[in-house]
């Protein structure tokens, strides 16, 4: 789990890290750690998808357009992944 980010603070949440001189975290801090992770590795998958789409590394509109373009990008991409499964 990555934990590179910790002491960010604000609104980001980040997961429990262990210290030095308390050996393991409790149940509900692991529980809270795996929640964190689950829902920090749709993020990551959703980042890589855009990052294989090289049409964006090229795109210079305004962030309206670009959010348009992503979401057809994105239908278009799971109409091809469930009809060729592969």
């Amino acid at each position: 789990m990555d934990k590179g980010y910790q002491g960010v603070g604000g609104t980001i949440r980040t997961p429990f890290k262990r210290h030095r001189h308390r050996p393991w975290l409790s149940r509900g801090q692991r529980d809270v750690n795996r929640a964190h992770a689950r829902i920090r590795a749709i993020g990551e998958r959703a980042v890589a998808t855009l990052k294989a789409w090289k049409v964006l590394t090229k795109l210079r509109c305004c962030p309206h357009r670009a959010t348009a373009l992503v979401q057809a990008i994105l239908v278009l991409q799971l109409v091809e992944d469930t009809r060729y499964p592969g």
